[in-house]
């Protein structure tokens, strides 16, 4: 999402190297390129200009310290006046239990979607949840949530022939008090825009149910249009907190730089997809690092540590240790490796790596690779030397593929079999010096 903006405020920054102090002159034309860079990203003009004039105040004057180049020194202050724009620290949920949450938003912002993603996620924190479908004028949007509410085990409540919002909330409460659920999720109904009605019905669900937390569901592909829904809903309904959607997407990022900075109510989760799974806490910090292109290290660790099995990876490792790693650990680790999300939300993560393009569509280069390890048959994939011309045609036509694909595949995988064997048998040093060795030439880039 923030790509363009990554990118822009890279090119500012670069511009400040071999400077010996920062001063109002060196500094200006790089401020003035990060203040476009945060236009151009529809961040509001007035948290842009302030945005700008704090980070001035700081640099003005400032000896460059030893060591510490001006650009990285400039880079740690405006990391962390993002991370001041964005809200300082995580904000965590109210620890009430029964936990009562009402999520509002406009139609099409992805309350109901998110309404099961966060189910999900406090299911994993230990609640018993239970969503509620409080939408009475979309049909559809109960029986949405009633198969995510299946998919994830998670109870649901619904009352298909109540027109009284309040009246749906009460029995709600009550039916969550006999399931003994301690998380109650209340998923309210949405307009194209905002509108007294809208606002009316909600404010008497609220009245209601009193809930620990009213979270507004914010598409941020809006951007500075996602800043007034939220300031009309907090006007109207003191939120407690946001959860911005479809931060996967091309849109440019204004709404999550501008809305902190303009409601006062802070961000608490992000949707980063579709699945449920792609639902993530809000950390300033992390963020600010990531637009910065410094990557998420340590939301990446987070991930792995949920998604893959630690027993499967300390085999993979004695594997890998010994150079015993056929094609059958090969798609094991592939499979893990998707349980993370995709491969650009992971490159993002990496420090440098955010908005690297893939050559390709990597999703879809796995996918193939998928379908051409599971065409070979179990001794095949645990000895990959019997793959000879004949057995290699036969896969290639079992994955829909060309066998010249089935090949490159192979050439690789040989490789890898080479480097692995070379550290077992203490070639570890060798192959250093042939990599230092390609390094010289220009063969491999330097880091």
């Amino acid at each position: 999402m923030f790509e363009s903006l990554t990118d822009k405020l890279s090119q500012a920054l670069r511009n400040l190297r071999g400077v010996g102090k920062l001063s109002e002159e060196n500094m200006a034309e790089a401020l003035k390129e990060v203040r476009a860079a945060l236009l151009g990203a529809d961040v509001h003009f007035k948290v842009a200009r302030e945005f700008v004039e704090r980070v001035q105040q700081q640099c003005v004057g400032r000896e460059v310290l030893k060591g510490v180049s001006p650009g990285q020194q400039i880079v740690k202050i405006i990391n962390d006046e993002l991370v001041r724009l964005l809200g300082e620290g995580a904000t965590e949920l109210s620890a009430a239990r029964p936990l009562r949450v009402l999520m509002v938003g406009l139609h099409g912002s992805g309350k109901t979607t998110s309404s099961a993603k966060l189910a999900k996620l406090l299911k994993k924190r230990g609640y018993r949840p239970m969503v509620v479908a409080c939408d009475i004028y979309r049909p559809a949007a109960i029986d949405q949530l009633e198969i995510l509410a299946k998919a994830e085990e998670v109870a649901f409540y619904a009352d298909r022939n109540s027109k009284d919002v309040p009246a749906i909330g009460a029995a709600a409460l009550e039916a969550a008090r006999e399931a003994t659920c301690d998380a109650i999720i209340f998923d309210t109904a949405g307009r194209l825009q905002i509108d007294e009605t809208l606002i009316d019905e909600v404010k008497k669900l609220r009245a209601r149910v009193q809930p620990d937390e009213v979270f507004l569901v914010a598409d941020g592909a809006l951007g500075q249009e996602a800043v007034n829904v939220a300031k009309a809903f907090n006007d109207a309904l003191q939120l407690t907190g946001l959860i911005l959607t479809k931060l996967d997407g091309d849109a440019r990022g204004g709404a999550a730089l501008s809305i902190k900075s303009i409601t006062g109510v802070p961000i608490k989760f992000v949707g980063t997809g579709e699945k449920t799974e792609n639902f993530e806490i809000f950390y300033p910090d992390r963020l600010a690092s990531r637009i910065l292109g410094m990557g998420d290290v340590v939301s990446l660790v987070e991930r792995a540590q949920e998604n893959i099995d630690q027993k499967e990876a300390e085999k993979m490792a004695e594997k890998l240790r010994k150079a015993d790693f056929n094609l059958e650990d090969f798609l094991g680790q592939m499979r893990q490796i998707k349980k993370m999300g995709s491969m650009e939300s992971i490159m993002g993560m990496l420090p440098g790596m955010n908005g690297v393009k893939l050559d390709g569509d990597a999703e879809k280069q796995m996918a193939r690779t998928e379908a051409i390890i599971l065409s070979m048959t179990p001794q095949e994939r645990r000895k990959p030397e019997l793959l000879n011309g004949s057995r290699r045609l036969r896969i290639a036509n079992g994955a829909g593929v060309k066998i010249i694909e089935v090949n490159q595949l192979m050439k690789q995988f040989q490789q890898m079999q080479k480097m692995m064997k070379m550290l077992k048998g203490g070639g570890g040093r060798k192959m250093m010096r042939q990599m230092q060795a390609m390094q010289a030439k220009g063969g491999m880039p330097r880091f």
